[in-house]
């Protein structure tokens, strides 16, 4: 992936980033250190300092991709005009991001914050923005008045139980592993939910 031209290093920026944010999402922030992050990229540790500077740089960097995806995946799945379907579609799509690969790789989000990484404000302000997106972009789907109309919930409160709910799913991910459990928590949810 690095090679060398006229006496700079030069790297695939976007490669790069992606084997971070792979390592990142499979070890964690806090357990990963500038030298895994070299070795999974295949850019040296120099080239790697010279560019971001320092490792929570790249783990920053890394979870923009992570959030612009998965945001992408919400507005997605959100999309109809039945609370019902639509909730079912989120939490499908929440549940398949934190319960694919092999093994799981759980949820990047809730996974930093239990890190010991919230230690940092960038991180901390960087999850928290990120979850505050989420909450935005799941409250604006429930406000449109088809889907509106068949809360018990204002869209606003509806949208932080659910973004509240997913990071309880997060972490039962990790105690259980069992996919199907959380489908049928979110099921109880969305009949809580919905009229």
């Amino acid at each position: 992936m690095e090679e060398r031209l006229a006496g700079v290093r030069q790297f695939d920026e976007a490669a790069m980033l992606e084997e971070a944010l792979a390592l990142f999402w499979r070890q964690g922030a806090a357990a990963t250190s500038m030298l895994d992050v070299a070795a999974a990229t295949g850019v040296q540790r120099g080239s790697l300092y010279n560019a971001y500077g320092d490792k929570e740089a790249i783990f920053l960097r890394a979870f923009d991709l992570y959030a612009a995806r998965f945001l992408d995946g919400a507005r997605a799945s959100l999309e109809g005009d039945d609370a019902g379907p639509v909730l079912r579609r989120f939490f499908d799509t929440v549940i398949a991001n934190m319960t694919s690969g092999t093994p799981a790789r759980g949820c990047l989000t809730t996974k930093t914050a239990g890190d010991g990484s919230l230690a940092s404000e960038r991180i901390r302000d960087k999850l928290g923005g990120f979850l505050d997106r989420l909450a935005a972009v799941v409250e604006a789907a429930l406000s449109r008045p088809a889907v509106r109309a068949g809360l018990a919930l204002e869209p606003a409160q509806a949208a932080m139980v659910v973004v509240t709910f997913t990071r309880g799913l997060a972490v039962m991910e990790r105690v259980h592993g069992d996919p199907a459990a959380l489908t049928r928590a979110a099921e109880g949810l969305i009949r809580a939910l919905v009229r």
